[in-house]
Protein backbone atom coordinates (compact mmCIF):
# COMPACT_ATOMS: atom_id res chain seq x y z
CA UNK A 1 0.00 0.00 0.00
CA UNK A 2 1.44 3.69 -0.98
CA UNK A 3 2.69 5.58 1.92
CA UNK A 4 0.60 8.88 2.13
CA UNK A 5 4.17 10.45 2.76
CA UNK A 6 5.62 9.06 -0.79
CA UNK A 7 4.27 11.14 -3.00
CA UNK A 8 3.04 14.99 -1.55
CA UNK A 9 -0.32 16.41 -3.02
CA UNK A 10 0.31 18.55 -5.85
CA UNK A 11 0.33 22.27 -5.16
CA UNK A 12 -2.25 24.34 -5.29
CA UNK A 13 -3.34 26.00 -8.37
CA UNK A 14 -4.83 29.91 -8.43
CA UNK A 15 -8.27 30.01 -8.78
CA UNK A 16 -8.51 32.10 -11.93
CA UNK A 17 -6.06 30.03 -13.33
CA UNK A 18 -8.06 27.14 -12.76
CA UNK A 19 -11.16 28.44 -14.02
CA UNK A 20 -9.85 29.48 -17.28
CA UNK A 21 -8.73 25.64 -17.59
CA UNK A 22 -11.86 23.98 -16.67
CA UNK A 23 -13.59 26.73 -19.07
CA UNK A 24 -11.12 25.47 -21.55
CA UNK A 25 -12.17 21.55 -21.10
CA UNK A 26 -15.64 22.31 -21.41
CA UNK A 27 -15.43 24.37 -24.52
CA UNK A 28 -13.03 22.03 -26.24
CA UNK A 29 -15.63 19.07 -25.11
CA UNK A 30 -18.42 20.72 -26.47
CA UNK A 31 -20.02 19.47 -29.92
CA UNK A 32 -22.43 22.10 -30.74
CA UNK A 33 -25.74 20.20 -28.65
CA UNK A 34 -24.23 18.37 -25.81
CA UNK A 35 -20.81 17.55 -24.05
CA UNK A 36 -18.50 15.01 -24.12
CA UNK A 37 -17.00 13.63 -21.31
CA UNK A 38 -13.26 12.94 -22.85
CA UNK A 39 -12.30 13.21 -27.12
CA UNK A 40 -10.84 9.86 -27.06
CA UNK A 41 -12.03 7.26 -23.73
CA UNK A 42 -15.84 8.52 -24.58
CA UNK A 43 -16.95 10.11 -27.52
CA UNK A 44 -20.33 10.39 -26.94
CA UNK A 45 -23.00 12.40 -24.80
CA UNK A 46 -23.13 10.33 -21.20
CA UNK A 47 -26.25 10.26 -19.15
CA UNK A 48 -24.91 10.89 -15.59
CA UNK A 49 -21.80 13.23 -16.83
CA UNK A 50 -24.17 15.48 -18.55
CA UNK A 51 -26.09 15.70 -15.66
CA UNK A 52 -22.82 17.09 -13.40
CA UNK A 53 -21.37 18.56 -16.56
CA UNK A 54 -24.54 20.71 -16.67
CA UNK A 55 -23.67 21.74 -13.30
CA UNK A 56 -21.00 23.58 -13.80
CA UNK A 57 -22.01 24.84 -17.54
CA UNK A 58 -24.67 27.13 -15.84
CA UNK A 59 -22.00 28.91 -14.68
CA UNK A 60 -20.15 29.62 -17.54
CA UNK A 61 -23.67 29.79 -19.87
CA UNK A 62 -27.21 28.62 -18.39
CA UNK A 63 -28.56 28.72 -21.96
CA UNK A 64 -25.55 26.05 -22.92
CA UNK A 65 -26.27 24.19 -19.61
CA UNK A 66 -30.26 24.01 -20.25
CA UNK A 67 -29.23 22.82 -24.01
CA UNK A 68 -26.86 19.88 -22.48
CA UNK A 69 -30.12 18.51 -20.49
CA UNK A 70 -32.44 18.92 -23.51
CA UNK A 71 -30.38 16.93 -25.61
CA UNK A 72 -29.82 14.31 -23.14
CA UNK A 73 -33.50 14.24 -22.75
CA UNK A 74 -34.77 14.54 -26.23
CA UNK A 75 -33.40 10.44 -26.45
CA UNK A 76 -35.44 9.29 -23.95
CA UNK A 77 -37.51 6.15 -24.33
CA UNK A 78 -41.01 5.65 -24.40
CA UNK A 79 -41.35 3.89 -21.19
CA UNK A 80 -39.35 7.02 -19.68
CA UNK A 81 -35.68 5.53 -19.68
CA UNK A 82 -32.94 8.06 -20.38
CA UNK A 83 -30.47 6.00 -21.72
CA UNK A 84 -27.01 5.93 -20.27
CA UNK A 85 -25.28 7.03 -24.15
CA UNK A 86 -26.41 8.90 -26.67
CA UNK A 87 -24.49 7.72 -29.65
CA UNK A 88 -23.27 11.05 -32.29
CA UNK A 89 -23.96 9.50 -36.04
CA UNK A 90 -20.19 11.45 -36.74
CA UNK A 91 -18.12 9.21 -34.68
CA UNK A 92 -16.80 6.05 -36.43
CA UNK A 93 -18.13 2.78 -34.87
CA UNK A 94 -15.09 1.84 -34.04
CA UNK A 95 -14.04 4.86 -31.91
CA UNK A 96 -16.26 3.12 -29.16
CA UNK A 97 -17.14 -0.11 -27.62
CA UNK A 98 -20.42 -1.25 -27.38
CA UNK A 99 -20.97 0.70 -30.56
CA UNK A 100 -24.54 1.65 -31.63
CA UNK A 101 -24.80 -1.54 -33.97
CA UNK A 102 -23.80 -3.93 -30.51
CA UNK A 103 -26.81 -1.87 -29.43
CA UNK A 104 -29.22 -1.46 -31.51
CA UNK A 105 -31.35 0.18 -29.97
CA UNK A 106 -34.15 1.88 -32.60
CA UNK A 107 -34.60 -2.26 -33.67
CA UNK A 108 -34.02 -4.03 -30.25
CA UNK A 109 -35.18 -1.87 -28.27
CA UNK A 110 -38.42 -0.68 -30.36
CA UNK A 111 -40.85 -2.87 -28.02
CA UNK A 112 -39.78 -0.26 -24.97
CA UNK A 113 -40.65 2.66 -27.12
CA UNK A 114 -36.34 3.37 -27.92
CA UNK A 115 -36.54 6.20 -30.64
CA UNK A 116 -36.12 5.30 -34.17
CA UNK A 117 -34.35 8.40 -35.34
CA UNK A 118 -31.36 8.33 -32.63
CA UNK A 119 -29.22 5.42 -31.46
CA UNK A 120 -28.84 4.96 -28.24
CA UNK A 121 -27.38 2.70 -25.67
CA UNK A 122 -30.43 0.34 -23.65
CA UNK A 123 -29.17 0.69 -20.02
CA UNK A 124 -29.29 4.13 -17.66
CA UNK A 125 -26.89 5.21 -15.23
CA UNK A 126 -27.72 7.47 -12.24
CA UNK A 127 -30.44 10.05 -12.15
CA UNK A 128 -28.86 13.16 -11.23
CA UNK A 129 -31.11 15.11 -13.94
CA UNK A 130 -33.87 16.53 -11.83
CA UNK A 131 -31.03 18.49 -9.90
CA UNK A 132 -29.22 19.43 -12.97
CA UNK A 133 -32.19 20.82 -14.36
CA UNK A 134 -33.11 22.92 -11.02
CA UNK A 135 -29.87 23.95 -10.29
CA UNK A 136 -29.46 25.12 -13.74
CA UNK A 137 -32.62 27.10 -13.65
CA UNK A 138 -31.55 29.03 -10.52
CA UNK A 139 -28.23 30.16 -12.35
CA UNK A 140 -30.31 31.78 -14.60
CA UNK A 141 -34.21 32.11 -13.83
CA UNK A 142 -34.86 35.01 -16.33
CA UNK A 143 -33.26 32.86 -19.28
CA UNK A 144 -35.02 29.84 -17.97
CA UNK A 145 -38.34 31.11 -17.67
CA UNK A 146 -37.89 32.90 -21.56
CA UNK A 147 -36.90 29.53 -22.89
CA UNK A 148 -39.88 27.47 -21.09
CA UNK A 149 -37.08 25.46 -19.87
CA UNK A 150 -38.51 24.12 -16.86
CA UNK A 151 -42.00 23.19 -18.34
CA UNK A 152 -40.10 21.60 -21.16
CA UNK A 153 -38.24 19.45 -18.74
CA UNK A 154 -41.01 18.66 -16.17
CA UNK A 155 -42.87 15.90 -18.24
CA UNK A 156 -39.95 14.11 -19.19
CA UNK A 157 -38.05 13.78 -15.97
CA UNK A 158 -41.32 13.02 -14.02
CA UNK A 159 -41.57 9.90 -16.45
CA UNK A 160 -37.67 9.03 -15.95
CA UNK A 161 -38.77 8.74 -12.20
CA UNK A 162 -41.76 6.73 -13.07
CA UNK A 163 -39.90 3.99 -14.73
CA UNK A 164 -37.51 3.70 -11.88
CA UNK A 165 -39.57 3.63 -8.99
CA UNK A 166 -41.97 1.64 -11.14
CA UNK A 167 -40.72 -1.08 -14.42
CA UNK A 168 -37.43 -0.94 -12.43
CA UNK A 169 -38.52 -1.61 -9.01
CA UNK A 170 -37.60 -5.31 -9.54
CA UNK A 171 -36.91 -6.00 -5.93
CA UNK A 172 -40.45 -4.65 -4.64
CA UNK A 173 -39.36 -3.32 -1.91
CA UNK A 174 -39.74 0.56 -3.07
CA UNK A 175 -35.92 1.14 -4.47
CA UNK A 176 -35.02 1.14 -8.12
CA UNK A 177 -32.65 -1.85 -8.89
CA UNK A 178 -29.76 -1.62 -12.03
CA UNK A 179 -28.99 -4.58 -14.48
CA UNK A 180 -25.86 -3.75 -15.27
CA UNK A 181 -22.31 -3.03 -13.60
CA UNK A 182 -22.57 0.06 -16.01
CA UNK A 183 -25.89 1.17 -14.54
CA UNK A 184 -24.37 2.30 -11.18
CA UNK A 185 -21.78 4.22 -12.81
CA UNK A 186 -19.22 2.85 -10.61
CA UNK A 187 -18.43 0.32 -13.80
CA UNK A 188 -15.68 -1.76 -12.44
CA UNK A 189 -16.26 -1.49 -8.00
CA UNK A 190 -15.40 -4.57 -6.32
CA UNK A 191 -19.49 -4.55 -4.94
CA UNK A 192 -20.11 -6.54 -8.34
CA UNK A 193 -17.33 -9.05 -7.84
CA UNK A 194 -20.13 -11.32 -5.93
CA UNK A 195 -23.10 -11.13 -8.17
CA UNK A 196 -20.76 -11.01 -11.69
CA UNK A 197 -18.86 -14.40 -10.62
CA UNK A 198 -22.39 -15.78 -11.56
CA UNK A 199 -21.89 -14.56 -15.10
CA UNK A 200 -20.32 -16.31 -18.13
CA UNK A 201 -18.53 -14.00 -19.99
CA UNK A 202 -18.61 -13.43 -23.47
CA UNK A 203 -15.96 -15.24 -26.03
CA UNK A 204 -12.91 -12.94 -26.17
CA UNK A 205 -12.83 -12.88 -29.66
CA UNK A 206 -16.13 -11.50 -30.12
CA UNK A 207 -15.46 -8.11 -29.01
CA UNK A 208 -12.93 -5.46 -29.43
CA UNK A 209 -11.88 -3.40 -26.29
CA UNK A 210 -11.88 0.82 -27.68
CA UNK A 211 -11.23 1.56 -24.21
CA UNK A 212 -7.41 0.30 -23.87
CA UNK A 213 -6.48 2.44 -27.52
CA UNK A 214 -6.61 5.15 -24.71
CA UNK A 215 -5.99 4.33 -21.41
CA UNK A 216 -3.69 1.74 -19.51
CA UNK A 217 -4.72 -1.66 -18.72
CA UNK A 218 -3.81 -1.87 -15.32
CA UNK A 219 -6.28 1.45 -14.93
CA UNK A 220 -8.91 -0.44 -16.02
CA UNK A 221 -11.39 -3.16 -15.97
CA UNK A 222 -10.04 -6.98 -16.57
CA UNK A 223 -10.72 -9.03 -19.42
CA UNK A 224 -12.58 -10.89 -17.23
CA UNK A 225 -15.10 -8.51 -16.16
CA UNK A 226 -15.10 -6.73 -19.08
CA UNK A 227 -16.52 -10.01 -20.91
CA UNK A 228 -19.30 -10.38 -18.37
CA UNK A 229 -20.09 -6.44 -18.98
CA UNK A 230 -20.92 -7.48 -22.42
CA UNK A 231 -22.45 -10.94 -21.68
CA UNK A 232 -24.96 -9.08 -19.52
CA UNK A 233 -25.55 -6.08 -22.15
CA UNK A 234 -25.98 -8.46 -25.25
CA UNK A 235 -28.94 -10.49 -22.94
CA UNK A 236 -30.17 -7.46 -21.40
CA UNK A 237 -30.58 -6.29 -25.58
CA UNK A 238 -32.05 -10.23 -26.77
CA UNK A 239 -34.58 -9.99 -24.00
CA UNK A 240 -35.92 -6.45 -26.10
CA UNK A 241 -34.64 -4.82 -23.09
CA UNK A 242 -37.35 -6.06 -21.16
CA UNK A 243 -37.58 -5.40 -17.00
CA UNK A 244 -38.76 -8.59 -15.62
CA UNK A 245 -38.33 -9.76 -11.93
CA UNK A 246 -36.37 -12.36 -11.38
CA UNK A 247 -35.16 -12.44 -15.58
CA UNK A 248 -31.68 -10.90 -14.75
CA UNK A 249 -28.79 -12.89 -13.79
CA UNK A 250 -27.38 -9.11 -12.79
CA UNK A 251 -29.78 -7.16 -10.30
CA UNK A 252 -28.79 -4.92 -7.25
CA UNK A 253 -30.04 -1.67 -5.84
CA UNK A 254 -27.38 0.49 -4.95
CA UNK A 255 -27.26 3.47 -2.21
CA UNK A 256 -25.43 6.19 -4.58
CA UNK A 257 -28.67 5.47 -7.13
CA UNK A 258 -31.12 5.44 -4.79
CA UNK A 259 -29.96 8.69 -2.97
CA UNK A 260 -29.71 10.26 -6.00
CA UNK A 261 -33.03 10.10 -7.20
CA UNK A 262 -34.25 11.14 -3.06
CA UNK A 263 -32.74 14.22 -3.88
CA UNK A 264 -33.70 14.66 -7.81
CA UNK A 265 -36.96 13.97 -6.87
CA UNK A 266 -36.75 17.22 -4.07
CA UNK A 267 -35.80 19.09 -7.19
CA UNK A 268 -38.46 17.69 -8.81
CA UNK A 269 -41.06 19.26 -6.11
CA UNK A 270 -39.43 22.60 -7.08
CA UNK A 271 -39.60 22.26 -10.61
CA UNK A 272 -43.15 21.18 -9.94
CA UNK A 273 -44.11 24.10 -8.13
CA UNK A 274 -42.15 26.48 -10.52
CA UNK A 275 -44.09 25.23 -13.56
CA UNK A 276 -47.74 25.54 -11.50
CA UNK A 277 -47.79 21.56 -10.44
CA UNK A 278 -48.53 19.71 -7.46
CA UNK A 279 -45.27 19.43 -5.74
CA UNK A 280 -46.45 17.33 -3.04
CA UNK A 281 -46.87 13.89 -4.75
CA UNK A 282 -42.61 14.57 -5.32
CA UNK A 283 -42.00 15.09 -1.54
CA UNK A 284 -44.71 11.81 -0.63
CA UNK A 285 -42.42 9.58 -3.02
CA UNK A 286 -38.79 11.05 -1.56
CA UNK A 287 -40.21 10.33 1.83
CA UNK A 288 -40.90 7.00 0.91
CA UNK A 289 -37.50 6.39 -1.06
CA UNK A 290 -35.74 7.81 2.02
CA UNK A 291 -37.77 5.02 4.42
CA UNK A 292 -37.30 1.71 1.81
CA UNK A 293 -33.30 3.15 1.49
CA UNK A 294 -32.70 2.80 5.75
CA UNK A 295 -34.70 -0.25 5.76
CA UNK A 296 -33.43 -2.22 2.86
CA UNK A 297 -30.02 -0.77 2.49
CA UNK A 298 -28.55 0.45 5.75
CA UNK A 299 -26.02 -1.81 8.15
CA UNK A 300 -25.73 -0.96 11.38
CA UNK A 301 -22.76 -3.49 11.70
CA UNK A 302 -20.85 -1.76 8.86
CA UNK A 303 -21.98 2.15 9.97
CA UNK A 304 -22.61 3.39 5.85
CA UNK A 305 -25.35 1.50 3.28
CA UNK A 306 -24.62 -1.75 0.82
CA UNK A 307 -25.81 -2.81 -2.21
CA UNK A 308 -27.86 -5.49 -2.28
CA UNK A 309 -28.36 -8.56 -4.60
CA UNK A 310 -31.55 -8.81 -5.71
CA UNK A 311 -30.51 -12.33 -6.92
CA UNK A 312 -28.94 -13.94 -4.05
CA UNK A 313 -31.43 -11.73 -1.88
CA UNK A 314 -28.18 -10.54 0.77
CA UNK A 315 -26.66 -7.23 1.25
CA UNK A 316 -23.34 -7.20 -0.16
CA UNK A 317 -20.30 -7.30 1.82
CA UNK A 318 -18.17 -4.57 0.36
CA UNK A 319 -17.81 -1.25 1.18
CA UNK A 320 -17.97 1.22 -1.46
CA UNK A 321 -18.24 5.25 -1.29
CA UNK A 322 -21.77 4.09 -2.96
CA UNK A 323 -22.35 3.64 0.29
CA UNK A 324 -21.46 7.29 1.74
CA UNK A 325 -23.25 9.18 -0.97
CA UNK A 326 -26.80 9.17 0.68
CA UNK A 327 -25.56 11.87 3.17
CA UNK A 328 -27.16 13.83 0.70
CA UNK A 329 -30.22 12.96 1.51
CA UNK A 330 -31.84 15.40 4.01
CA UNK A 331 -33.93 14.13 6.58
CA UNK A 332 -31.74 10.60 7.66
CA UNK A 333 -31.79 9.31 11.06
CA UNK A 334 -29.92 10.94 13.40
CA UNK A 335 -28.05 7.61 14.45
CA UNK A 336 -27.57 6.65 10.55
CA UNK A 337 -25.70 10.56 10.10
CA UNK A 338 -23.59 9.95 12.69
CA UNK A 339 -22.49 6.35 11.96
CA UNK A 340 -21.71 7.80 8.26
CA UNK A 341 -19.93 10.67 9.31
CA UNK A 342 -17.57 8.51 11.44
CA UNK A 343 -17.37 5.86 8.78
CA UNK A 344 -15.91 8.58 6.31
CA UNK A 345 -13.53 9.81 8.47
CA UNK A 346 -12.76 6.13 9.99
CA UNK A 347 -9.98 3.66 8.87
CA UNK A 348 -11.64 2.72 6.33
CA UNK A 349 -11.93 6.05 3.75
CA UNK A 350 -10.25 8.18 6.08
CA UNK A 351 -11.19 11.93 4.92
CA UNK A 352 -8.50 14.44 6.22
CA UNK A 353 -6.24 12.13 6.82
CA UNK A 354 -6.52 11.19 2.57
CA UNK A 355 -7.16 14.08 0.33
CA UNK A 356 -10.31 12.70 -0.88
CA UNK A 357 -12.27 10.14 -0.22
CA UNK A 358 -11.78 7.01 -1.90
CA UNK A 359 -14.14 4.78 -4.24
CA UNK A 360 -13.40 1.69 -1.89
CA UNK A 361 -12.68 0.69 1.84
CA UNK A 362 -8.66 1.52 2.00
CA UNK A 363 -8.72 -1.79 3.70
CA UNK A 364 -10.68 -3.85 1.57
CA UNK A 365 -9.52 -7.29 -0.14
CA UNK A 366 -9.75 -5.52 -3.44
CA UNK A 367 -8.92 -1.93 -3.45
CA UNK A 368 -6.82 -1.02 -5.70
CA UNK A 369 -5.29 2.74 -5.70
CA UNK A 370 -5.07 3.04 -9.59
CA UNK A 371 -7.91 0.53 -10.47
CA UNK A 372 -11.43 2.06 -11.97
CA UNK A 373 -13.64 2.47 -9.24
CA UNK A 374 -11.41 -0.27 -7.28
CA UNK A 375 -9.97 2.36 -5.16
CA UNK A 376 -9.32 5.71 -6.88
CA UNK A 377 -10.88 9.07 -5.95
CA UNK A 378 -13.61 10.54 -7.80
CA UNK A 379 -14.15 13.83 -8.49
CA UNK A 380 -18.00 13.60 -8.82
CA UNK A 381 -18.79 11.43 -5.62
CA UNK A 382 -16.38 13.80 -3.39
CA UNK A 383 -18.94 16.57 -4.74
CA UNK A 384 -21.34 15.15 -3.89
CA UNK A 385 -20.15 14.18 -0.52
CA UNK A 386 -19.14 17.82 0.09
CA UNK A 387 -22.50 19.05 -0.39
CA UNK A 388 -23.61 16.09 2.37
CA UNK A 389 -21.25 17.01 4.91
CA UNK A 390 -22.06 20.55 4.44
CA UNK A 391 -25.90 19.71 4.66
CA UNK A 392 -25.40 17.75 8.08
CA UNK A 393 -23.37 21.08 9.40
CA UNK A 394 -19.71 19.80 9.01
CA UNK A 395 -18.90 22.82 7.29
CA UNK A 396 -14.99 22.22 8.53
CA UNK A 397 -14.57 19.04 6.95
CA UNK A 398 -16.17 20.49 3.45
CA UNK A 399 -14.03 23.31 3.03
CA UNK A 400 -11.16 21.02 3.31
CA UNK A 401 -12.62 18.56 1.21
CA UNK A 402 -12.93 21.43 -1.59
CA UNK A 403 -9.65 22.73 -1.41
CA UNK A 404 -8.38 19.71 -1.99
CA UNK A 405 -10.78 19.08 -4.84
CA UNK A 406 -9.31 22.13 -6.42
CA UNK A 407 -5.87 21.12 -5.67
CA UNK A 408 -6.57 17.64 -7.18
CA UNK A 409 -8.07 19.28 -10.37
CA UNK A 410 -5.76 21.72 -11.51
CA UNK A 411 -2.31 19.80 -10.49
CA UNK A 412 -3.85 17.11 -12.66
CA UNK A 413 -4.94 18.46 -15.61
CA UNK A 414 -8.51 17.88 -14.93
CA UNK A 415 -7.97 14.41 -14.61
CA UNK A 416 -11.07 11.43 -15.13
CA UNK A 417 -9.82 9.92 -11.05
CA UNK A 418 -6.73 10.22 -8.97
CA UNK A 419 -5.04 8.38 -6.66
CA UNK A 420 -6.54 8.36 -3.26
CA UNK A 421 -3.24 8.81 -1.46
CA UNK A 422 -1.35 11.14 -3.47
CA UNK A 423 -3.99 12.80 -6.00
CA UNK A 424 -2.01 11.98 -8.77
CA UNK A 425 -3.77 11.87 -12.44
CA UNK A 426 -5.32 8.08 -13.42
CA UNK A 427 -7.29 7.51 -16.36
CA UNK A 428 -7.85 9.84 -18.91
CA UNK A 429 -7.58 13.68 -18.59
CA UNK A 430 -9.59 17.09 -19.73
CA UNK A 431 -12.33 15.05 -18.46
CA UNK A 432 -15.67 16.63 -18.53
CA UNK A 433 -17.55 16.14 -15.25
CA UNK A 434 -14.22 17.15 -13.05
CA UNK A 435 -13.54 20.35 -15.14
CA UNK A 436 -17.63 21.08 -14.53
CA UNK A 437 -17.56 20.28 -10.99
CA UNK A 438 -14.51 22.28 -10.62
CA UNK A 439 -16.25 25.71 -11.75
CA UNK A 440 -18.98 24.88 -9.34
CA UNK A 441 -16.80 24.57 -6.30
CA UNK A 442 -14.78 28.05 -7.40
CA UNK A 443 -18.14 29.40 -7.43
CA UNK A 444 -19.10 28.37 -3.91
CA UNK A 445 -15.93 29.25 -2.97
CA UNK A 446 -16.96 32.65 -4.08
CA UNK A 447 -20.26 33.07 -2.32
CA UNK A 448 -19.27 30.89 0.52
CA UNK A 449 -20.09 34.15 3.01
CA UNK A 450 -22.56 35.64 1.35
CA UNK A 451 -25.68 33.97 2.34
CA UNK A 452 -26.92 32.42 -0.85
CA UNK A 453 -26.72 28.99 -0.01
CA UNK A 454 -29.21 26.57 0.08
CA UNK A 455 -28.37 23.07 1.93
CA UNK A 456 -31.67 21.75 2.01
CA UNK A 457 -31.05 19.28 -0.28
CA UNK A 458 -27.46 18.83 0.07
CA UNK A 459 -26.39 21.16 -2.48
CA UNK A 460 -26.09 24.72 -3.21
CA UNK A 461 -29.08 26.59 -5.20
Amino acid sequence: MTSLLETPVPAAVDHLTLRRGAARVLLTNWTGSSTVPSRGLYPHQWSWDSAFIAIGLRHLSARRAQRELESLLGAQWADGRVPHIVFSPSVPLDAYFPSPDFWRSSTAGAPAGAPAGTETSGIVQPPVHALAAWLVHRADPETSRERGFLPRVYERLVAWHDYLTGPRDLGGGGLAAMVHPWEPGMDNSPCWDGPLGRVEPAAPGSYRRADLDHGQAAERPTDLDYGRYVRLAADYRDSGYADVPGGHAFAVEDPCVNALLIVSEHALARIAAGTGADPAPHEARAARLTAALVERLWSPADGMFLCRDLVGGELIPERSVAGLVPLIVPGLPRDVVDALLGTVAGPGFRLGEVPMAPSYDIDGHAFDPSRYWRGPAWFNTNWLLERGLRGYGQDGTADALRAAMLDAAGASSFAEYVDPFTAQARGTRAFGWTAALTLDLLAASRTADDGTTDTSMGVRT
